[in-house]
């Protein structure tokens, strides 16, 4: 019979961690990105040229682009959690299975 499991018990709780703390994190990032916080412009990948345009929408287009992307790695975050559990939950049936 092929198991699933790959990783111990404190490796899959320490997945949980991270990925809660990771998608709490990332979530939050992308609602200030997505309302256009004037603190995170550091963190938009903009040049000299999306100044000098016709107004602020190029910028608030890239700073959507960037929650957008800080969504999808919250998304990832969730599914590397998922497995993360599912991991604990056999490492945990494991402990009472009959050798």
């Amino acid at each position: 019979m092929v198991s699933l499991l790959c990783c111990g018990p404190k490796m899959a709780a320490c997945g949980i961690v991270l990925s809660a703390w990771g998608v709490i994190m990332l979530v939050l990032l992308g609602i200030f990105f997505n309302v256009h916080s004037a603190v995170l412009i550091e963190d938009v990948p903009t040049t000299e040229a999306d100044f000098q345009g016709k107004g602020p929408e190029e910028i608030y287009q890239l700073y959507n682009q960037v929650s957008y992307n800080c969504f999808i790695a919250a998304g990832l975050y969730v599914l590397l959690g998922g497995f993360s559990f599912c991991q604990v939950r056999l490492n945990k049936r494991k402990e009472y299975m009959v050798r």
